[in-house]
């Protein structure tokens, strides 16, 4: 069966070269703290919804999602007590969010669907695990990147919160592998739905991780590029709707303009220079461009 692994961020960086960076600015560290407890958090009421719609049907899969739902409330309970004790806020993350972007892109009338138990059954396990492995991917490039940063008292205490979080999501990780691998076992017929799914919400993942990290200049073209992306995972009749739907938001996104106009202010408030000679290169050349100068320049 096809495993499937998130993507660098515009096939260019890496969490680890992600988090490298993160960890050296406090500000945006504390933000990016902030972002796991928010999706810990808002995951505990998505897994709820999930158990609501299945109904009690089949109980062993409602028992799982229950013990998930209490682990994600343990997340953001440990996540939530490290940023009060650092005096860091611990309301609405700026920017765009991840998971609004990524339930924007879900197909609802195939994801919400109860028609078929099973379908809906495949198409919540392939969105849970591959939101899981985006979390162990960051949280294990986090702690990466702490290990390697200054041994401060608040850098320790950072590290030692998400290494009580890592194991609990890797093992979210594993169960949803068997819960696909087992229906996949049924018949070829579930061994295509499965490696469909896996394909399908593994692209609405890419673009929703996407749509929260670039803010350069030209982004609309690059969410509409991820958005035909995931429409290419559906049959044929089903793209022109999907792509209609979504196509206007995608394009003039006002989540985007709000979260440009709002980093660029903290950016010069910050330091203005920098803000002259880093935030408008970046934001009219865009990630790959100075991610190409700085590998040219280190040759």
């Amino acid at each position: 069966m096809t495993v499937v692994y998130p993507r660098k961020f515009q096939n260019t960086l890496s969490a680890r070269d992600i988090l490298k960076q993160v960890v050296s600015d406090r500000e945006i560290h504390l933000i990016t703290l902030n972002r796991y407890r928010y999706s810990e958090q808002r995951s505990c009421k998505d897994l709820a919804e999930i158990i609501e719609q299945l109904n009690g049907k089949p109980p062993e899969l409602i028992k799982d999602l229950s013990h998930h739902i209490s682990d994600e409330a343990r997340h953001a309970m440990w996540l939530t007590d490290l940023l009060v004790d650092l005096d860091a806020n611990v309301g609405t993350p700026p920017g765009t969010s991840y998971i609004d972007e990524f339930e924007r892109l879900l197909d609802q009338d195939a994801y919400g669907s109860q028609d078929n138990l099973e379908d809906f059954i495949i198409a919540a396990l392939a969105a849970i695990n591959v939101t899981e492995k985006r979390g162990c991917e960051y949280f294990s490039a986090h702690i990466y990147a702490l290990k390697k940063a200054p041994q401060t008292a608040e850098n320790i205490k950072i590290r030692e919160t998400i290494e009580k979080i890592l194991p609990e999501e890797a093992g979210h990780v594993r169960w949803g592998n068997r819960w696909l691998a087992q229906i996949a076992d049924k018949s070829p017929e579930h061994r295509q739905k499965v490696e469909r799914a896996k394909l399908k919400y593994s692209a609405i993942e890419q673009a929703a991780f996407e749509s929260g990290m670039d803010i350069t200049l030209g982004a609309e073209l690059r969410r509409v590029a991820n958005l035909i992306e995931v429409a290419n995972t559906m049959p044929m009749w089903q793209r022109p709707q999907y792509l209609m739907e979504r196509l206007p938001q995608t394009l003039l996104a006002p989540q985007l303009q709000f979260t440009r106009i709002e980093a660029a202010q903290r950016a010069w408030q910050r330091d203005p220079q920098a803000f002259m000679e880093k935030f408008v290169p970046m934001f009219i050349n865009g990630v790959k461009k100075i991610e190409n100068n700085s590998k040219k320049a280190k040759v």
